[in-house]
């Protein structure tokens, strides 16, 4: 009964604009939840792609498994910095003893390091070499379902990004903490002016900014969990915590124009709304 509740509630966290895909997923969670991931023997780890470092996986209650396949943009899945903020908190509230374990593919050891270097990210990384992980264990090709809470079994408890999903991220505090959620708040429904915005031409090198109106059009007070973006490049802020029935706020979307070509990035605005959050697309070309 445990688990086919734990199974409803992710697929009602990770399915919220994908409707059509709940069969699929439905299968795809009960198929891994308890499957145990089989790690090599001879897994080694690097600093910056090229420095070897001495890293074993620890035994521990629980541990965190982030998989990144070499497909799309490298940056957009990585998104290093949400994952330095998520294990400093969970450092925080377990004392480090949850490790991170990050196994990523490499179609390019020079655009992985530079990004590595970059955002800073000092801890040890296993490159995946001729796919030797992924064959082992099959990995989901969704991103969505390419990280895992594990036991001390290594045994998958939770499936999905906590990083790209803040709901998914509340799985993964209440699975290691132990800690209910809080107290479910009355649902209300939130709208923007449009679903999806035209930045039209970007120039490569610059930030170009989109104010966007948001309203609560239900009958409850909006409460402000966070944003997600699709990749580092976009971010989004408000000055706002809370909307009252009626009341509209802004969010200004900003965009990092990276490399040349059209592009298509998305924010998430999460609180306590139907399917925890609403999504925003922004395109247009970067010249």
């Amino acid at each position: 009964m445990k688990k086919l509740l734990y199974i409803s509630l992710l697929l009602s966290l990770l399915t919220a604009c994908k409707e059509n895909n709940k069969e699929k997923f439905a299968l795809l969670v009960q198929e891994w939840q308890g499957k145990e991931i089989v790690f090599p023997q001879d897994m080694a780890f690097t600093r910056f792609v090229t420095e070897p470092v001495d890293y074993r996986i620890p035994d521990a209650e629980y541990k965190v498994l982030v998989y990144v396949d070499s497909v799309g943009c490298t940056s957009c899945k990585l998104q290093l910095p949400k994952w330095q903020e998520l294990i400093a908190h969970v450092d925080s509230a377990t004392n480090g003893n949850v490790p991170f374990i990050f196994v990523f593919q490499s179609k390019d050891d020079r655009e992985l390091r530079y990004i590595l270097k970059c955002d800073n990210f000092d801890r040890p990384v296993c490159i995946d070499r001729n796919n030797r992980f992924n064959s082992s264990n099959r990995f989901p090709q969704d991103i969505t379902f390419q990280t895992f809470l594990l036991d001390k079994d290594n045994k998958v408890k939770v499936i999905g990004n906590p990083v790209h999903n803040l709901a998914v991220r509340d799985l993964y505090l209440k699975q290691i903490t132990g800690m209910q959620y809080q107290e479910a708040l009355p649902k209300t429904t939130l709208e923007t002016d449009k679903a999806e915005y035209d930045l039209g031409t970007v120039k490569e090198g610059t930030t170009k900014k989109q104010t966007v109106t948001v309203r609560n059009t239900g009958t409850s007070v909006f409460k402000l969990k966070g944003f997600t973006t699709s990749c580092d490049c976009t971010e989004a802020t408000c000055d706002w915590k809370e909307l009252q029935p009626g009341e509209s706020g802004t969010v200004t979307v900003s965009y990092e124009a990276e490399q040349p070509g059209d592009f298509y990035r998305t924010v998430e605005i999460y609180g306590n709304i139907p399917n925890n959050s609403l999504m925003m697309s922004f395109i247009g070309t970067v010249e």
